[in-house]
């Protein structure tokens, strides 16, 4: 073999090793796994078209709504931001005929698919074990999950919900999180569905409403993730900052609940800008910067894994409620200009 049939044959051979590598490996500087959620309980919002162009302007390639808002939909068309699409809680028991589940499916999703990358579906976001509504989840999902395999979308689209930090019967120590009995009886069959369908768990993760409730016994820069070194030891696990607490004591509970395997997906959080104590675009500027520069680090009970995770939320919603914070969740005014300076999505 001549030098250069060695030389093109090393070529190739490096070559494909660095596609295995990269197809297999996380690359240090890799685009972060950051969405925004984009809540639209306001009069003053931009259309559906132009908030789909500021997050793709601002580098945002990924986005979650609360309800299948047609416009929303159309101009998602061919711009590959992986969406959460919500199923709202006042739609949950007609969710639980089979065919209005299957209707839904077909004039939600396949009428936008593959135009519209749907990642998960939202059957519900925050529904209590005590509400009404608790007992059409399950079903709710099982129909949609139904419906999606129907349509050859079941291994493409995970159907999940989206739960509080107040399903937790205990979460301190992470290691010995839990649902407690008055959750379990809920959210168990649904953790079993999602370990059978290979789906997330969709977890609200809100580390400055745990501490406006427990100043006292909760540090802010533990919230902020401005705590030097350890705040507190959790066995062999070492904890520096709320965020990672509240989201490994839910892999605990979900353990404990016989879904060892189910991931987390934080399908929100975030930090308001004013209306109460601890409210200040200082305090939420530090808190959205810090999380986004940590959510590839993983966390003490999963080192190194990435966590995909969605910020609350695009704009400022004038007309939520009722406590004043409601409303300054944004990330951006209403009239698209940054609340915080330098904050990279990607």
């Amino acid at each position: 073999m001549d030098f250069l049939s060695v030389n093109r044959t090393l070529m190739i051979a490096t070559y494909l090793f660095l596609g295995f590598f990269i197809a297999n490996h996380t690359i240090t500087g890799a685009t972060k796994p950051i969405g925004v959620c984009n809540g639209r309980i306001a009069d003053n919002l931009p259309s559906e078209q132009d908030v789909v162009s500021f997050y793709t302007s601002n580098g945002i390639g990924k986005m979650r709504i609360y309800d299948p808002n047609q416009a929303t939909l159309q101009a998602l068309r061919g711009t590959n931001i992986e969406l959460i699409l919500g199923v709202p809680n006042g739609d949950l028991q007609s969710l639980t005929t089979p065919s209005t589940a299957n209707y839904w499916v077909q004039n939600n999703i396949v009428a936008f698919s593959p135009a519209v990358n749907f990642r998960y579906i939202a059957v519900g976001n925050e529904v209590e074990p005590s509400d009404p509504a608790s007992q059409y989840v399950l079903p709710a999902m099982q129909n949609i999950y139904n419906a999606l395999a129907s349509a050859n979308l079941g291994g493409e689209i995970k159907v999940s919900t989206s739960v509080s930090a107040s399903l937790l019967a205990q979460s301190y120590p992470p290691s010995a999180g839990s649902f407690g009995a008055t959750s379990s009886t809920y959210i168990t069959p649904i953790v079993s569905f999602l370990a059978t369908t290979g789906a997330p768990l969709l977890v609200n993760v809100y580390p400055y409403f745990a501490y406006i409730g427990d100043p006292q016994n909760i540090r802010l820069d533990f919230a902020l993730f401005t705590a030097q070194g350890t705040v507190f030891q959790d066995g062999a696990l070492a904890y520096q900052n709320l965020f990672d607490a509240i989201v490994d004591a839910f892999y605990s509970a979900l353990e404990a609940a016989g879904g060892a395997n189910v991931e987390i997906v934080v399908s929100e959080t975030g930090w308001p800008s004013t209306g109460e104590a601890a409210a200040t675009v200082d305090n939420a500027s530090t808190y959205y910067k810090n999380l986004i520069n940590h959510v590839n680090d993983g966390t003490p009970k999963k080192p190194g894994k990435a966590m995909e995770t969605y910020l609350f939320a695009m704009f400022d919603e004038d007309q939520k409620g009722p406590a004043e914070t409601e409303r300054h969740f944004g990330l951006f005014s209403p009239d698209k200009q940054p609340k915080y300076n330098n904050i990279s999505f990607s």
